[in-house]
């Protein structure tokens, strides 16, 4: 269960990193202007597909609710 939330975070900051460079390269390097509404949609979008993740570790493959052991 450990790894799996060591490897739920690392994914959760890679995904954070690519969407700020996604968003900087457009603003900064490009130019591109993009409003401030798309900024935070995006970051919802981010949210919720964390969020997706998150359920889908704890409740494993099958979609059964699992508590994880600890021990044996």
């Amino acid at each position: 269960m450990l790894a799996s939330v060591i490897t739920f975070l690392i994914y959760l900051c890679l995904l954070a990193i690519v969407i700020y460079l996604v968003i900087w390269v457009l603003t900064d390097v490009i130019g591109l202007p993009i409003p401030a509404k798309v900024v935070q949609l995006l970051w919802v979008i981010v949210a919720l597909i964390a969020i997706l993740w998150l359920v889908q570790m704890v409740m494993g493959a099958g979609g059964a609710f699992h508590f994880p052991s600890f021990g044996k």
